[in-house]
C-alpha cells in the first residue's frame, strides 16, 4: 500500500473493501488498460469482475440487496478504480448516480423495481441532461415532455452521455411546462424522466435512438454517445419520484456526490502518475546517477507528492461532509476544482520526467496525458466550480447590517 493518500478513521470493513478493490485494480485493471484503451474497447470481464465484487450495489441499502456504504467508502474505491483506469471509474460513476438519485428520491415503487436489479449490476444506470447547445447552462434545455394521457411523449437531443449504449436506463432531464405557468423560472419546470431501453446503439425502443460512440481523445473504451428521442412515449410512473417540476433540484443532488467521484478521479490518476514518474526516476540514468537523485527532479517529485496528498485530503472532507446530512456543494466544489487542476498539473510533472518516451505510446503515463483533461470539464468545469465556491462563500461571510 502507498504511503500517500491514507485516510484516517476508516473501520476494518472499510479498509477490507479498499484493500480487495486495490487489489483487483493491480491484477485485473492495471495489466491491460493500456492495450483496451488504444483499441478502445469496453472492458467487459472487468466490469464483470467488479459486479462480483458488488460494487455496482456498494452504496445501494442492505433492504434492496446492495452493501449500504457510505459515500466516503465508494470514493476511496473510486480513486483506487481510477489509478488503475479513469474510464472503469466512468462506468460505475454514472450508474451509481441514478442509484443515488433513485434512493433520495423515488418513489417506493420505482425503489423496488429498480434498486434491487442495479445493485447486482443487471440493471446499468445513465443519467443525462447536457445538450449540444447548452454546455454548463442547464437552465437552456430545450428537450420536452409532453403529458397525453397516463404518458409522456419526449422529444430532443441529448449529448455526452457516459454509458450511452450499455446502460439499460436512463435519468433524462426534460422541461416539463404541464402544472407550470408561463413565466415560471427555467429551473423550476423541469422534470427527471427514468428511461428503460435495450443495451445498444440504433433504436434501442421506439422513439429512442443512440447513434454511436462519440470518438473521444481519452477517456476511451467507455461508450459517450448522443441520446436522441423523436415521440419517446414513458409512463407517467417514470416521472422520478412521480412529481413534475423537481428534476433541475434532483440532478443538482445528484452531480454534487458526482463532483466527489470525479475529485475522487483526479486523486486516482494523480496517485498513478506520481507512481509511474517517481519509479521511472530511479530507473532512468543520466551523467553518471538516476535521475531521481538529481535536485530539480526531486523537487518535482516533492512538489508532486504534496498535490496528491492536498487533494485527497479535500475530495476525503467532502465525502464525509455528504455523509454526514450537511450540505456540501462548497466543499464538492473545491475538492473537484482542485483535484482536477492538480491532477492535470500531476500527470504532466510525471510526462516530463519520462522525458521522450513519454511521448511514446510503449509507456502508461502517454495514456493518462490523453485522460487528465476530461477531469477539467466533467460534472462542472473549473469556470463553474469556482463560482459556486463563490456564491457560497459569500453566503458565509455575509456582512450584517
Amino acid at each position: 500500500m502507498s504511503r500517500l493518500a491514507q485516510t484516517a478513521g476508516l473501520t476494518d470493513v472499510q479498509q477490507e473493501i479498499l484493500s480487495t478493490v486495490r487489489d483487483f485494480v493491480d491484477k485485473e485493471i492495471i495489466p491491460v488498460a493500456t492495450q483496451l484503451e488504444h483499441r478502445d474497447e469496453y472492458p467487459t470481464e472487468i466490469v464483470e469482475g467488479l459486479k462480483e465484487l458488488g460494487l455496482f450495489g456498494l452504496m445501494i441499502p442492505e433492504e434492496y440487496g446492495g452493501l449500504g456504504e457510505s459515500l466516503l467508502t465508494y470514493a476511496l474505491c473510486v480513486e483506487e478504480i481510477a489509478r488503475g483506469w479513469m474510464s472503469v471509474s466512468g462506468i460505475i460513476n454514472t450508474h451509481f448516480i441514478v442509484a443515488y438519485m433513485l434512493k433520495q428520491h423515488g418513489t417506493q415503487e420505482q425503489k423496488d423495481t429498480f434498486l434491487p436489479r442495479m445493485a447486482l449490476g443487471e440493471v446499468r444506470g445513465a443519467f443525462s441532461m447536457s445538450e449540444p447547445a447548452l454546455g454548463s447552462d442547464v437552465s437552456a434545455i430545450s428537450s420536452k415532455g409532453v403529458k397525453e394521457g397516463d404518458e409522456y411523449v419526449l422529444d430532443g437531443q441529448k449529448m455526452w452521455l457516459t454509458n450511452g449504449g450499455t446502460s439499460t436506463l436512463v435519468a433524462v432531464l426534460c422541461r416539463s411546462d404541464e402544472g407550470h405557468p408561463e413565466g415560471t423560472a427555467p429551473h423550476k419546470s423541469m422534470t427527471t424522466f427514468l428511461v428503460e431501453k435495450e443495451a445498444g446503439f440504433g433504436e434501442v425502443r421506439p422513439g429512442l435512438t443512440i447513434p454511436g460512440k462519440i470518438d473521444k481523445m481519452g477517456y476511451k473504451g467507455v461508450d459517450t454517445t448522443e441520446l436522441i428521442m423523436d415521440g419517446l412515449r414513458i409512463p407517467a410512473n417514470r416521472v422520478l419520484g412521480g412529481t413534475t417540476g423537481r428534476g433541475f433540484y434532483q440532478m443538482m443532488d445528484g452531480v454534487e456526490v458526482g463532483r466527489v467521484n470525479v475529485a475522487a478521479r483526479g486523486c486516482g490518476v494523480a496517485q498513478r502518475a506520481f507512481e509511474l514518474g517517481v519509479s521511472y526516476a530511479q530507473q532512468r540514468q543520466t551523467f553518471g546517477k538516476a535521475i531521481a537523485q538529481h535536485q530539480a527532479i526531486q523537487f518535482k517529485l516533492a512538489e508532486m507528492a504534496t498535490k496528491v496528498e492536498a487533494a485527497h485530503a479535500m475530495m476525503v472532507n467532502a465525502a464525509r461532509k455528504k455523509d454526514s446530512g450537511e450540505r456540501n456543494d462548497l466543499e464538492a466544489g473545491m475538492a473537484k476544482y482542485l483535484a482536477s487542476e492538480y491532477c492535470k498539473e500531476v500527470v504532466e510533472d510525471a510526462f516530463r520526467i519520462h522525458g521522450g518516451y513519454g511521448f511514446s505510446k510503449e509507456y502508461e503515463i502517454e495514456r493518462l496525458y490523453r485522460e487528465a483533461p476530461m477531469l477539467l470539464i466533467g460534472e462542472g468545469t473549473a469556470e463553474i466550480q469556482k463560482m459556486i465556491i463563490g456564491r457560497r462563500l459569500l453566503e458565509e461571510y455575509r456582512l450584517q447590517g
